[in-house]
C-alpha cells in the first residue's frame, strides 16, 4: 500500500497531479501552519504574454492559522481569475473541455474557506484526468503528535507500506527514516524530472504552471502520458 500525504495546493501544477496518480491513497495534510508565499492560495499560468501570477486574497493573520483554519476574504477574484484564464486559453485547442471545469470553479459558489476550495477542486481535477486514487482529508483519522509522530500515524492507519513524497521532504525526514523502517514502512522520493513537453504560449517551455495549462493545450486522451515522467523514481 503506497500512500502520499501533502497540504492542499491552488489549482496546482501537474506534478501534484503525478504523486496522486502514483499512489493507492492520498492524505490532505491541512492541519499544519498556513506558510506564506507558498502555493497555498496562488499559482502560475502561461498566458500570451508570458508567466501570470494568479493569487486569492486571504486574511492577513493566515500565518498564525492553520491552512484548514484560512479564510477567503473577498469574492471578486473569483471573476478576475476567471477572465485571466479566458483571455489566457481561449484560443488554446481544448479550451472547450477546459471551459466546463472553470465554470464549476468558478461561477458554482462562493469560495470562504482555502482548504475547502482547494480540496474540492484537486478533486474535481482528478476525475477529469481519470485518476482512480482514493482521496482523503488527515482530519478524518484524528491522528495526533509532534510533525514526524503524525506522519508515521497517518501511514499506520491507513496500513501503508510505502511512502512516497517530493524530494524537497527528503532534508527533513532523512534523520528519521529508522522510524519509517522500524515501522515496515519504505521511503521513496518523487523524481519530477523528464515530463514531456507540449505546445504552448511559453518560450521555452515552463512545466511549473497549473494543470489548467495542461487541460488547455493537450487532448485528454493524452493526459497521462504529459504528467508522467520519463525516469525511475527513486528510493
Amino acid at each position: 500500500m503506497r500512500v502520499a500525504i501533502l497540504q492542499s495546493n491552488y489549482i496546482p501544477w501537474k506534478g501534484y497531479f503525478d504523486l496522486i496518480r502514483s499512489v493507492d491513497i492520498f492524505v490532505f495534510y491541512d492541519q499544519v501552519k498556513y506558510t506564506k508565499n507558498d502555493w497555498r492560495n496562488r499559482n502560475k499560468i502561461c498566458s500570451p504574454n508570458g508567466l501570470q501570477w494568479l493569487s486569492i486574497p486571504i486574511e492577513a493573520n493566515s500565518v498564525k492559522k492553520m491552512i484548514n483554519e484560512v479564510s477567503i476574504v473577498e469574492d471578486q477574484w473569483q471573476r478576475l481569475h476567471l477572465k485571466s484564464l479566458s483571455q489566457a486559453y481561449s484560443r488554446a485547442p481544448f479550451f472547450s473541455v477546459l471551459e466546463p471545469i472553470l465554470s464549476d470553479i468558478y461561477l458554482k459558489q462562493k469560495w470562504e474557506n482555502l482548504s475547502n476550495l482547494n480540496q474540492t477542486t484537486l478533486k474535481k481535477i482528478s476525475n477529469h484526468i481519470g485518476l482512480t486514487t482514493k482521496i482523503i482529508d488527515s482530519q478524518e483519522l484524528e491522528i495526533g503528535g509532534d510533525r514526524i509522530g503524525r506522519l508515521l500515524g497517518i501511514l499506520k492507519k491507513l496500513g501503508a507500506t510505502e511512502y512516497l513524497t517530493g524530494p524537497s521532504a527528503r532534508a527533513y525526514l532523512h534523520e528519521h527514516e529508522t522510524l519509517f523502517s522500524e515501522a515496515g514502512i519504505r521511503l521513496f522520493y518523487k523524481d519530477y524530472n523528464g515530463y514531456p513537453e507540449y505546445n504552448h504560449h511559453c518560450k521555452p517551455h515552463c512545466h511549473e504552471v497549473s494543470i489548467l495549462d495542461l487541460l488547455a493545450w493537450v487532448n485528454p486522451a493524452e493526459y497521462t502520458k504529459y504528467i508522467t515522467p520519463q525516469l525511475p523514481q527513486t528510493s
